[in-house]
């Protein structure tokens, strides 16, 4: 399958660091060539990588070798150029959020779904090796019935400081913010796991006033929540209780625990990135008293050994991409991502409104 992929930056974009290596490792893929916003760009981008350039977006989306476009690039621009590989007949593969919101993301799924393309979201988090175990175990009664969750996680971003390419994270109106990305990418391990929420109640805040800039040390307002909390249950009833915040704590970055009749997990790691950052997995249950960290299965990883970093979950959801829909952990959709816009869409709402949101 031959990739083209928009939006690479050498050095420092997600594309270069996770996608390239990731494709470049999959015997099943081969990468195209990339396409930036201007034809110098494309060009470094291309002579930096290694890469084909092409001159602009729309030679990538007409030249016939292309068969899957990875658009990678700030989500305000997600839905024109993921409309415009639709409308190119090809496969898109998008980056998370899929879109500004909860309509843009419906209007590109209905589009999809026009075209009868196969598309894919990049909520890479539900394919590490951690998370699946996670998955089984509980669906094999690793901790009997499931009592309750918790999640808190900081966001990385959204504290005291930002670098300059990812101020634009700190405005709401951009669509990349603590509870679109991190939260989001989070939420939805959770939900592969554990199932949907059927209700929640929800509280943001935006406690910084402003930021400071690194590279100029310019202060800037913060026009996005830097505290995000909701409470809710899950369809199978389990209470669940989750906070994000802003920058990085002295203390916890993310802990995720699952409480059952039998036993417990607990997942951590070093921010509350879960789709990016290595997951450590502790459980217990019967009559132990303490958590024993566990291995997983050598098995949960389905990439070659040379695929590391943040590469490998964005390795395993193209790896199982290829695969195709098979009815085993299909990779998810526009569909999957409208789904969990959806959830993102509630959580707003009823901190905004101050009720309770039933899904």
């Amino acid at each position: 399958m031959k990739v083209g992929i928009v939006g690479v930056t050498p050095g420092r974009s997600w594309a270069t660091i996770s996608h390239i290596p990731a494709l470049q490792g999959l015997p099943g893929y081969d990468i195209a060539g990339l396409a930036n916003s201007s034809e110098a760009s494309s060009r470094a981008a291309g002579e930096a990588c290694g890469l084909k350039a092409y001159p602009d977006v729309q030679a990538l989306l007409q030249d016939e070798a292309v068969d899957l476009v990875a658009v990678t690039v700030k989500v305000p621009n997600h839905r024109a150029l993921v409309d415009a590989a639709l409308d190119a007949g090809k496969m898109v593969y998008c980056e998370w959020p899929l879109g500004n919101g909860l309509a843009d993301a419906e209007a590109m799924a209905a589009h999809a779904a026009e075209r009868d393309l196969r598309t894919v979201i990049g909520l890479q988090a539900r394919f590490s090796p951690v998370i699946r175990y996670v998955r089984d175990l509980v669906r094999d009664g690793y901790v009997g019935e499931v009592l309750s969750t918790t999640l808190v996680g900081s966001g990385m971003s959204w504290g005291a400081q930002v670098n300059a390419p990812h101020a634009y994270t700190h405005d709401r109106k951009n669509g990349a913010t603590l509870l679109t990305i991190p939260l989001g990418h989070t939420i939805d391990a959770v939900c592969f796991c554990l199932g949907e929420f059927r209700e929640v109640s929800a509280t943001m805040a935006t406690r910084r006033e402003s930021y400071e800039i690194v590279e100029t040390g310019a202060t800037e307002p913060m026009l996005a929540e830097d505290q995000v909390a909701f409470n809710g249950l899950l369809e199978n009833g389990a209470v669940a209780s989750v906070h994000y915040r802003g920058g990085v704590s002295r203390g916890t970055n993310l802990l995720w625990e699952i409480n059952g009749t039998k036993g417990d997990l607990q997942i951590t790691s070093y921010a509350g990135h879960a789709q990016m950052f290595e997951l450590t997995l502790r459980g217990g249950q019967g009559d132990s008293a303490t958590l024993e960290e566990m291995v997983v299965p050598e098995s949960y990883r389905t990439i070659p050994p040379g695929i590391e970093g943040f590469a490998v979950n964005v390795g395993e959801l193209y790896a199982r991409f290829e695969k195709g829909d098979d009815g085993a952990d299909p990779a998810p959709d526009f569909a999957a991502a409208v789904k969990r816009h959806g959830l993102l869409d509630a959580i707003e709402r009823s901190a905004q409104n101050g009720q309770r949101i039933s899904l």
